[in-house]
Parts: structure tokens; sequence; C-alpha cells
């Protein structure tokens, strides 16, 4: 049987939401959602948000923040970035790597995302790594030899170091084709593309493999939340646009 894991729930707001606006995101999806102890909810709120975003929820340490980019390097000249060391200190405990938008949108390759990988969990905080295919890798049959390739390149750090950092893990599979489109993955192709990553994870990891939540990523809803967290090998979701609506985020958190 396999191990029960802790659902994840996590939100990110990407270029959305501003401190005033983020705080009273919190002030309406607080009275919406109780806590909760059998679910990790996390919000991934803007660089310029952070602050505000996480000062309106510290009667409610149930929820947890993290950042949506570090730089690969501990400090430096290099204007408008933030570093891993820098988002500790402002309390995250997640950060986002290999972001579809950040790979396609920014050019990120897999080699500065492994780098990502290697000082965010050098630093202790948790990587929520994202891995995915494009439209016309799926229309090829590539998708398990995209989330592979991406696996392997991220993790080479963290194994040749210290392979128990990666029991502080997430992984977050977002079909590219999938994200803000409107189109989501079945049930069964999550389930599908989860089993590859969860097998991968296992063969580079072992029981450490095991336990590491992997969360699904792609037109996420309130209405289509509950039947994809069913899906066999789906331990949570990674939500954009229905995150910024307080009492739908407080509906999927729920579900």
């Amino acid at each position: 049987m396999a191990p029960l894991r802790r659902p994840v729930l996590a939100a990110n707001w990407k270029m959305n939401l501003g401190p005033t606006a983020a705080s009273a995101f919190l002030e309406s999806y607080l009275s919406h959602y109780a806590a909760r102890d059998d679910r990790t909810v996390i919000l991934f709120p803007s660089a310029i948000a952070f602050s505000s975003a996480r000062h309106a929820a510290e009667a409610r340490p149930d929820i947890q923040f993290g950042v949506q980019n570090v730089h690969s390097a501990e400090k430096g000249a290099f204007t408008g970035e933030t570093s891993a060391s820098m988002a500790q200190d402002a309390g995250a405990r997640f950060v986002l790597i290999g972001h579809s938008e950040r790979r396609h949108v920014f050019g990120e390759t897999d080699a500065l995302t492994a780098e990502k990988m290697s000082r965010v969990a050098s630093q202790g905080l948790a990587p929520v790594l994202c891995v995915g295919e494009k439209f016309e890798e799926r229309e090829n049959g590539e998708t398990n030899e995209v989330i592979v390739r991406q696996l392997r390149a991220a993790f080479e750090g963290l194994l040749e170091n210290d392979a128990s950092v990666l029991g502080t893990v997430v992984i977050a599979y977002e079909p590219v084709w999938a994200i803000g489109t409107g189109r989501t993955a079945h049930p069964e192709d999550a389930s599908a593309a989860h089993a590859a990553i969860r097998a991968e994870l296992s063969a580079s990891a072992g029981s450490i493999g095991d336990s590491i939540p992997i969360l699904y990523g792609g037109s996420v809803t309130a209405l289509n939340a509950s039947t994809l967290l069913a899906a066999p090998g789906v331990d949570g979701l990674l939500v954009g646009g229905a995150s910024l609506d307080p009492e739908s985020w407080a509906a999927i958190c729920n579900a």
C-alpha cells in the first residue's frame, strides 16, 4: 500500500495582489477557511507583497508562506533579485523552482534549476520543484521523458552532496499546455504522470522518494479540485488563477 501523504494545497499568486490587496485577501480568506490539521496550506505572494500577506496571517500559524523565485547566488550585484537567505529571513519556508514561466518565459535552464535547488536546500528552505511538458512534447509522447529529465537535472547536486535534504522537497507536475489555458489534464493523465515521477523519485532516493508529495497544477478550480485530489498519486494542488479569489481558494483548501 502506498504511504499516506498529508495533502498540500499551494497558491501561486504570480504577479498579482500587491501589499494592500494581499492583506484584504487574507482577511476574507481566513474568514472562509478555518484551521485544519489534516493538510498543509502554502501561499506564494509576490516578493513585494510577502511581508504584508504574512503579517495579515500572523494569527494563523497553519498558513505557511513561500517565495516565487530566488537567485542561484547567495549575494551580489543582481539588481531586482532575491537570495534564499533573504527569503528565509523574511519568513519564507518554501521556494518555487523551475516553474514553466521561469523556464519558458525567462529562459531558465535545467542547469540553473539545479543550482537553485542546491542553494535553497543549503539554506534550509523547502524547494517546490515544478516539472511538466509542453503541448508538442505531449503530442509526441514525450511526457515521461521530459519530466524525468527535469527531475534528474534538478536532483543531481542534491544527491551528490546530501540526499537527506530530499525529504524537504515537494514536486509539482504542471503540464505547460494546461497552465492558464482552461485545459486541465484528466485525472487519469495526472495519475500517469505522477506515477512516472514517483518511480523516478523512488529509484533515485529510495524511501525518501516515496514520501515526497507530488502536486498537480494546471487550470485547477474549485469545481475540479476534489476530482483531481481523488486521483491516484495526486498528493495536492498548486493553483494559479483560482487562488486569487479568497472564496474560491477557501473552497479548494476545503476540498
